[in-house]
């Protein structure tokens, strides 16, 4: 019983030197950022139908029939990417909610695109048959990534400035960086873009030219550096 006893103390003494070399000294935790507004490239939108009828079977019928017409108007227009939204169809109750009266259909198509002429273009179409829910503006996921590879470089030469003046103030002769970690914050929306219409006949719907204003992107670079006296 005394051998491994003996052997866990003699371990101990060998490593405890090696532990106490592990152990750091003069060590800051800070942060930097760098931030940018871009133009958004990228916009979406979302348009819906809803319908009445006594039978759902109707309320179908009705409403494959306008979506695939919306698709194929949609065909001529090879910049906007168009896709099925949500689509139900449910019962309507009369007084009391005792009986049911017919049925309402609601369906949906989003389209995105960058090229935003022909995208107001093609709403203006479809608004002949389908309500305008809402419009969005973005970053494409390319132009999102160009920029946060930008600023990912003015990050980190932030955070080696500041290392240097915390070396400084501190009384050191340098930094080594122990830790540092990449927070790419995703873009920040500024103010909602406006919409103008032109003016056309009162008769046909005016094509909406639309402006994306900005986002805003932010990358932060959080780490520890250990100052060398």
């Amino acid at each position: 019983m005394k051998f491994p006893a003996m052997l866990l103390y003699v371990w101990f003494l060998w490593s405890f030197p090696a532990i106490a070399a592990t152990e750091s000294y003069n060590q800051v935790d800070f942060s930097s950022e760098a931030e940018r507004k871009v133009v958004n490239d990228l916009m979406s939108a979302t348009l819906s139908i809803e319908i009445n009828e006594p039978k759902p079977a109707s309320i179908a019928k009705r409403i494959n029939t306008m979506l695939n017409a919306e698709f194929k108007r949609a065909a001529a227009f090879g910049t906007v990417r168009v896709t099925s939204g949500n689509q139900s169809t449910y019962p309507v109750y009369g007084k009391n909610n005792l009986k049911i009266e017919g049925w309402r259909g609601h369906a949906e198509l989003r389209l995105e695109s960058q090229d935003f002429k022909s995208m107001g273009e093609l709403i203006a179409q479809m608004q002949e048959q389908m309500q305008l829910e809402g419009v969005h503006f973005s970053l494409a996921v390319d132009s999102r990534k160009q920029v946060e590879n930008t600023l990912i470089g003015e990050a980190i030469d932030a955070f080696r400035k500041r290392a240097n003046a915390v070396s400084a103030a501190m009384g050191g002769s340098g930094y080594k960086i122990v830790r540092m970690s990449i927070n790419q914050g995703g873009a920040y929306p500024g103010p909602r873009p406006m919409m103008a219409r032109a003016a056309l006949s009162d008769t046909a719907i005016p094509t909406p030219e639309f402006a994306g204003g900005e986002s805003t992107i932010k990358v932060q670079i959080s780490g520890t550096v250990e100052v060398i006296q």
